[in-house]
């Protein structure tokens, strides 16, 4: 039984020293975990091609769904991108045809606006709302010329995430032609007891982050749907391709939500200035209900943790690293309670090994 909880422990530091050089690496790594996402997710139509596919050799079958697979991903990717580039392209066509007037219009209601109010106020209080305004025009000055400086900067201190993307679909390949193989080898590096064990582990990290990925697709689904709903009954142009940027990005956390609001936003104040203010607010009511609602009740159904736990665990995780504890919260716990539930309950009371 010692040797048991023995095991377990020293099996829980390796687990924890894994995620904590994950944390320090995400930057560079990020490319990784995607290509390793994209492969967990695209495997089992590997399989399935491998298995239909006719032929007597199964290194040649395998290479052959494999290229199917990638070519159908990057062909539907190239297809939905050059919608959206398209409808991108053409907002920001109409926007810059019209960007003075828009500008123009915007600042003389902003102006208005200010001086109805400023009118309304106590002399003192007008000189100070005037010395804020002047205050305020410089601080923005310097945050523009502080975010060219940081766009500069970008590219010398992310190159090797920039590179990281570059070859992300080789790994992709090559991870999807030789997955057993790596795993076996990965698996030689332990003894067979040991090795047996960091199955188990693996399997349940495998089965975890399985029910959060299903949650997120889930989550994106179903704002991609509402999303198309509520496009369509504005009439904007290009719903259907801005309703699926927005199921896509959902699965983008924190940001993603408000880069495919942003760009629907975008792209209606172009085409439809007068509906861009109830596209923010369906945007905006999609996001608020599934925060606050949909996303803790998925995540909790598929990761068997109770909503309000989940709800806790969110906020601790972004609380205490961010963006990638708001990610990780949910399946880490997820993991550790499955891990403890089968040691404690699976294996026999005997085992010792």
């Amino acid at each position: 039984m010692s040797a048991r909880y023995w095991h377990l422990g020293l099996l829980a530091l390796v687990v924890a020293a894994f995620l904590l050089v994950l944390y320090l690496l995400r930057i560079v790594l990020l490319p990784i975990l995607i290509g390793l996402v994209l492969a967990y997710l695209l495997l089992p139509l590997v399989h399935w091609l491998e298995r239909v596919l006719p032929g007597r050799r199964p290194y040649r079958k395998r290479i052959l769904s494999t290229l199917i697979v990638f070519f159908l991903l990057f062909g539907i990717l190239g297809v939905f991108g050059y919608f959206l580039a398209t409808a991108v392209v053409q907002a920001a066509m109409v926007l810059l045809q019209n960007a003075p007037e828009i500008i123009s219009r915007g600042l003389f209601q902003l102006q208005q606006g200010l001086e109805l109010v400023r009118q309304q106020l106590p002399p003192e209080i007008q000189d100070q709302l005037e010395r804020t305004l002047v205050e305020g025009g410089v601080a923005i000055g310097n945050m523009i010329r502080e975010a060219l400086f940081r766009g500069v900067a970008f590219l010398p201190r992310n190159i090797s995430t920039i590179l990281g993307f570059a070859i992300l679909p080789f790994f992709l390949f090559y991870i999807l032609k030789d997955s057993e193989k790596l795993l076996d080898g990965f698996y030689g590096l332990f003894s067979p007891d040991f090795a047996g064990r960091v199955r188990n582990v693996v399997s349940i990290i495998e089965m975890v982050m399985g029910r959060y990925l299903k949650a997120q697709l889930m989550l994106g689904m179903i704002v991609a749907y509402f999303a198309f709903l509520g496009l369509l009954l504005l009439r904007v142009e290009f719903a259907l391709v801005l309703a699926v940027l927005a199921g896509v990005t959902e699965l983008i956390p924190i940001l993603g939500p408000w880069i495919g609001g942003g760009i629907a936003v975008i792209v209606t104040l172009a085409m439809s200035p007068e509906k861009a203010l109830w596209v923010a607010l369906l945007f905006l009511g999609i996001q608020l209900t599934e925060n606050s609602l949909l996303a803790p009740r998925i995540q909790s159904a598929y990761l068997h943790i109770h909503p309000a736990i989940m709800i806790v665990l969110l906020v601790l995780g972004t609380y205490l690293a961010g963006f990638w504890g708001l990610v990780l919260a949910g399946p880490l716990t997820a993991t550790l309670l499955e891990i403890y539930r089968r040691s404690h309950h699976h294996e026999p009371a005997g085992q010792t090994g």
